[in-house]
């Protein structure tokens, strides 16, 4: 077994670009997409890859690569988005690990790191996630991560899809101590 990423010392989050989507691709299996509605068509993919791109021009989000150091080796994605949910703008947080690299502590530190830049950004309060019920990695992640469980919720992931999920969220601009 590998040792845990404990800290962000062993990775480095990079902004989305074109080369990603052979990323995008690797993502896109039954196993990784298991709680997410199964892998998306090839449009599917080429859509979410563009908004990714558009993300930060549009100001409506953010998205990077995961890349382990010191070879710079991409093996993960992380980001947050702008949707509406409950008749609100949201800024929703999500992020994927390649099988060979889960249960190490990549998850969670890429997405502390995120969580930071997101702060560093000032322009959001909160940022939420909404992995199913049914996934505890991700409900660990968020956990770990410094998210409070505001509880349950009915949420549709992809669109049309509606499945049941914890609502996690983190406050921006609580005091860090």
């Amino acid at each position: 077994m590998e040792a845990s990423l404990a800290d962000t010392a062993h990775l480095r989050i990079e902004p989305w670009t074109d080369a990603d989507l052979a990323l995008l691709r690797r993502i896109n299996t039954p196993e990784m997409k298991k709680h997410v509605g199964g892998p998306e068509s090839e449009e599917q993919l080429l859509a979410r890859h563009r908004r990714y791109l558009d993300f930060v021009p549009s100001g409506l989000g953010r998205m990077y690569r995961i890349v382990l150091l010191p070879g710079g080796e991409p093996v993960s994605t992380v980001g947050y988005g702008t949707r509406t949910w409950q008749g609100a703008t949201v800024h929703e947080m999500g992020w994927n690990v390649l099988p060979p690299h889960q249960g190490r502590g990549i998850a969670v530190a890429a997405t502390r790191a995120a969580v930071a830049a997101a702060r560093a950004e000032a322009r959001h309060r909160h940022l939420h996630a909404f992995p199913d019920v049914a996934n505890p990695a991700s409900n660990a992640v968020c956990r770990k991560a410094g998210f409070t469980l505001l509880g349950e919720t009915d949420f549709e992931f992809p669109p049309g899809r509606p499945m049941r999920s914890n609502d996690w969220r983190v406050d921006l601009r609580a005091d860090l101590g």
